[in-house]
């Protein structure tokens, strides 16, 4: 298969740690219900590409993500591998108990930057969701679990517009205040650019927030997903969310599109000779299994072009 020239950038990092979204964030906005064997396969293939963290479910009210149902289930059903970590995200305290009783030992919650996703995505106003969340990461905390905050809305909302920089800059500061070890930037509906990222990474670094902690979760709306990544990177992130084979979007905003594939964001980390410790080939031959459970082509454009035209 075609490998890409390798240039080095001292300026970048020498390594990227790729968040895998796929069985989580990636499936959750699948119409056709995914059985849970399925689902299961699927995360321990990508495990055994070499992805070191996938995020295997989420812990919520069956009614609220009916694709999700199975938590209990696939968290029992996967088969662990040394050195692996399988987050779960958890939307409350009966979340977390459930997780805790399926022996999860990595956690993220959700939160918005802005007043009208958080009413929409959970219920309540931008305040209320850190009054919810503040209780289930204390106990995760006390229970020795990492805990990881994904912030929605980073660079545009549908309903508000363009979010400011500092209102963001104020939300990763209060999940850091309530105890998260780890903020992902999340562009939920895929608006932004890369100086948009980059001024974003800035002023957090600025605000004493240490760039190990950042992470990036782009959405490719307007193909700009892998243009941010290099911004970021260049910015010093390196943790980057991926969804195998480009699936995903958001159940509870209907403009955000498919995750960054990881296929894609290997690809780049290859020719730009950083390490991230996945066998490209077992990953795209993951995506084109992938493929026949879906009844679709993958959206990769990695996975696309290492397809044999047969088969196109």
């Amino acid at each position: 298969m075609t490998l890409p020239m390798v240039v080095s950038d001292p300026s970048l990092p020498a390594h990227v740690t790729i968040w895998e979204v796929g069985p989580r964030d990636g499936l959750q906005n699948e119409s056709a219900v995914i059985d849970t064997a399925t689902k299961i396969e699927l995360i321990d293939r990508l495990a055994d590409a070499g992805l070191g963290i996938v995020e295997a479910t989420s812990f919520v009210r069956p009614d609220r993500v009916p694709q999700l149902a199975d938590a209990r289930e696939v968290m029992a059903g996967i088969a662990r591998r040394d050195g692996v970590r399988y987050p779960a995200l958890v939307p409350n305290m009966r979340g977390l108990e459930s997780a805790l009783d399926a022996e999860v030992t990595d956690i993220a919650i959700f939160a918005s930057a802005t007043e009208t996703f958080a009413e929409r995505n959970l219920g309540r106003g931008y305040d209320a969701q850190w009054e919810m969340f503040a209780p289930v990461v204390a106990r995760a905390r006390a229970e020795g679990l990492r805990v990881r905050g994904y912030l929605s809305m980073c660079f545009g909302d549908p309903w508000e517009g363009a979010v400011p920089a500092e209102q963001v800059v104020a939300a990763v500061t209060r999940m850091r205040d309530l105890g998260c070890d780890a903020i992902s930037l999340g562009d939920t509906i895929g608006v932004a650019t890369a100086g948009q990222v980059a001024d974003l990474v800035r002023r957090l670094v600025a605000a004493d927030v240490p760039v190990r902690e950042i992470g990036v979760h782009f959405h490719d709306t307007y193909g700009q997903a892998l243009a941010n990544t290099l911004a970021a990177l260049r910015e010093g992130v390196t943790t980057v969310d991926a969804s195998a084979g480009g699936l995903g979007g958001c159940p509870y905003a209907k403009a955000a599109t498919g995750n960054l594939a990881t296929e894609d964001l290997v690809y780049m980390l290859d020719g730009l000779g950083i390490s991230h410790g996945v066998d490209l080939d077992a990953l795209v031959s993951t995506s084109r299994w992938l493929e026949t459970r879906l009844g679709r082509p993958s959206p990769s454009r990695v996975v696309r072009a290492r397809t044999p035209s047969e088969d196109v």
